[in-house]
């Protein structure tokens, strides 16, 4: 018995346990089933029913336009040569491919209204003197060319606002928020690739907020296949909304490698808003000259962080007239945090014209907010900024000196003709610069003038080692200068540790 009671007990463990392990073999198999279901479902699933719920409303565009064609070189044979006659036949030969020609070009867009708005790139149509836009409604459904006019264009961000007049209501799509879009969201790109007609790509947002050359850009980077003649075409998310216009692409051999470049939706809205309105663009204008903060500059002016625009020249304007001056840093816009001078250029931008806004900068330690009613940058681009006050009187005898690695000089009436320095400005001439020295590094060259040291002007010498000094009885470890190079202000903050 007590044999028997041992093999008992002996038992009850090893029966535990293969209940145990059948447990998790059960738990494992039911987790590997629903793996290959969903899995399975993955695969399954398919854009089929996105592509013809919007290619309806995505449009292939065709311009052309007249080209003079050159006249051949005239004169190349001596007049009596014996190939004289050759040459005189040669020509009425070929009189006829001297007449004008017309150039077509290919590209993409879409519909954004029932009444005919069509959405594609300036570069599309610009220049075009017909513009054909052909629509793909469906299948079994013949294709459609209708005439476009011109709306408006924006050079700035490549967009071009067309109409047709259909006889019939026109499908089309929306914009959506283009600031939802993440980094690994799936999205579709559709056009007319290489002029071979209606064509669907999908891939995912790769990147955001880049930039390639303008004031106003906000691509989207995605790796779906956009080539030539894609452009103006939409890029969509998932819900067949319009995120993107598909603009540009970064390539070694004009074919697609996986980098392209979408103008962000919201962006794209308003400025097609702006056209649709006006026939043009309307943007908002604050009336500055601005640069990025870096951390240099922020410790030079005793900003806690390196963020916000500086101020380098105020002119006459909206700012000039609110109180901004130069050597404030703008902190926020219309109650928006400014990171750098491309946030702050895109809030102004798309700010409505004669609004009322709160800025608030930094100045002297601490932040003030001024009210600043926003004139129009188109007009403004026209006019020419106010020239700077002058400054006072100084008795400095010091004609030139060498410190912080530049070599300085007074501004004399032969540098002020040479270097085109109005007679109003005054400054210290860069004469050289130790290639070695920090100045250098951070570009400042023979020529260049400084007109501020520490946010004051100069006009003497002496007052740069007063400003000098003020900054290290501060404790400041540098100190910001105001620099001018063909008219164009820059802060530079250089270290003063190695004076």
């Amino acid at each position: 018995m007590q044999q028997k009671a041992v093999e008992a007990v002996s038992i009850m463990p090893v029966s535990h346990f293969m209940r145990v392990r059948l447990f998790w073999l059960g738990l494992l198999a039911m987790m590997l089933v629903l793996a290959q279901t969903m899995t399975a479902r993955a695969h399954q699933e398919s854009l089929a029913e996105l592509a013809e719920q919007i290619s309806p409303a995505v449009v292939n565009i065709t311009t052309s336009t007249m080209v003079e064609r050159r006249t051949g070189p005239q004169g190349i044979v001596p007049e009596g040569s014996p190939f004289e006659d050759f040459f005189r036949e040669f020509q009425d030969r070929n009189r006829d491919g001297d007449r004008p020609r017309r150039s077509s070009a290919l590209g993409s867009g879409f519909v954004i209204s029932e009444d005919g708005y069509v959405v594609t790139n300036n570069h599309v149509i610009e220049g075009a003197d017909q513009i054909l836009i052909e629509f793909f409604p469906g299948d079994g459904q013949p294709k459609e060319e209708l005439p476009a006019k011109v709306i408006g264009t924006d050079p700035k961000t490549d967009i071009a606002l067309l109409k047709v007049d259909a006889e019939q209501p026109l499908k089309f799509v929306k914009f959506g928020d283009s600031n939802t879009a993440r980094v690994g969201d799936w999205v579709v790109a559709m056009g007319n690739p290489l002029g071979q007609g209606f064509s669907v790509s999908a891939g995912i947002v790769s990147a955001r907020n880049r930039a390639l050359s303008g004031s106003y850009d906000d691509y989207i980077q995605t790796d779906a296949a956009i080539n030539r003649g894609n452009s103006g075409g939409p890029l969509f998310n998932l819900e067949g909304e319009v995120v993107g216009v598909n603009t540009a692409i970064l390539s070694p051999n004009g074919g697609s490698i996986g980098i392209g470049f979408s103008m962000a939706s919201n962006v794209v809205a308003n400025v097609v808003d702006q056209l649709r309105e006006y026939g043009e663009t309307r943007r908002g204008w604050l009336g500055v000259r601005i640069q990025d903060v870096d951390d240099d500059l922020a410790e030079s002016i005793g900003l806690e962080k390196a963020a916000g625009a500086l101020i380098t020249d105020v002119p006459e304007g909206p700012a000039k007239e609110a109180g901004l001056e130069s050597g404030d840093v703008i902190l926020s816009f219309d109650g928006e945090d400014v990171d750098d001078t491309r946030s702050l250029v895109r809030q102004v931008g798309n700010t409505s014209v004669g609004k009322s806004v709160r800025v608030t900068v930094f100045r002297e330690k601490g932040t003030k907010t001024f009210v600043v009613t926003l004139g129009r940058r188109e007009h403004a681009e026209r006019a020419v900024p106010a020239a700077m006050e002058n400054p006072e009187d100084d008795d400095a005898v010091e004609t030139e000196k060498t410190i912080l690695g530049l070599t300085l000089g007074l501004l004399t009436d032969d540098m002020r003709a040479e270097l085109n320095v109005p007679d109003e400005m005054d400054g210290l001439v860069v004469l050289s610069v130790d290639e070695a020295s920090q100045a250098f590094e951070k570009g400042l060259r023979a020529g260049d003038l400084i007109t501020e040291a520490g946010q004051q002007k100069l006009k003497s010498l002496s007052q740069l080692d007063d400003r000098i000094a003020e900054a290290e009885e501060a404790g400041r470890k540098s100190l910001l200068l105001l620099v001018r190079r063909n008219g164009e202000p820059r802060f530079v903050a250089l270290s003063l540790e190695d004076e």
